[in-house]
């Protein structure tokens, strides 16, 4: 089966992106296009671990409800989440109401604040993981890579919770740290340009 699908502009994207109307806009500008922003780069990492058993989207269609439930992922608010947040939070059916997943994200906020102590922001810790270009392919499976192994790993050491190396995968996709938009799609160039003028952090 083809990797692309050619949409009602005449340009081919990759297929993935024509499963759900939604989806188009997410693909061209965000999908893949490097991110150093903590707080975006935290709330995909909430995300993904909202994700996790259900698809993108449904948490994409409930994001906006998600970002104001979680006071736009600002993980230094979320972090003083106390146990009347949880009781909102899963009385709220504007967003996946799992209590594992939300009691996760309120540690994760917490964990988060450690690490910009530690290393001065998130993004400086998170790109680290960054794979070499020229020797990801030899390491990466369809949906994990040798990267998102080792940082799926390092997260959880840190007392992170949903951050399996899937769902890792999929946020490092996502924000930019690999580019796997399909070498005959529209925006791989752009995404590989975005990427290549793209300060790293840290």
């Amino acid at each position: 089966m083809s990797k692309i699908v050619v949409g009602a502009d005449g340009k081919a994207r990759c297929r993935w992106c024509a499963a759900a109307p939604e989806f188009l806009a997410y693909h061209d500008t965000e999908w893949g296009f490097p991110v150093a922003d903590d707080q975006r780069l935290f709330e995909k990492l909430a995300l993904e671990g909202f994700q996790s058993g259900l698809s993108w989207r449904t948490i994409l269609a409930k994001r906006e409800n998600f970002r104001a439930a979680f006071q736009g992922f600002d993980f230094d608010r979320v972090a003083r989440f106390g146990v009347r947040d949880v009781k909102r939070l899963l009385a709220d059916a504007g967003i996946v109401r799992h209590r594992g997943k939300i009691e996760a994200v309120i540690d994760n906020a917490k964990r988060a604040r450690e690490l910009v102590k530690r290393e001065g922001s998130l993004a400086a810790f998170i790109w680290r993981y960054e794979p070499d270009e020229k020797t990801r392919a030899k390491a990466q499976t369809a949906s994990t890579s040798a990267e998102s192994i080792a940082l799926s790993k390092d997260l959880k050491k840190l007392g992170w919770g949903f951050v399996g190396p899937t769902t890792v995968y999929a946020f490092m996709q996502a924000m930019g740290l690999i580019n796997d938009h399909v070498e005959d799609c529209v925006i791989h160039r752009k995404a590989a340009k975005a990427r290549k003028s793209f300060k790293r952090p840290g």
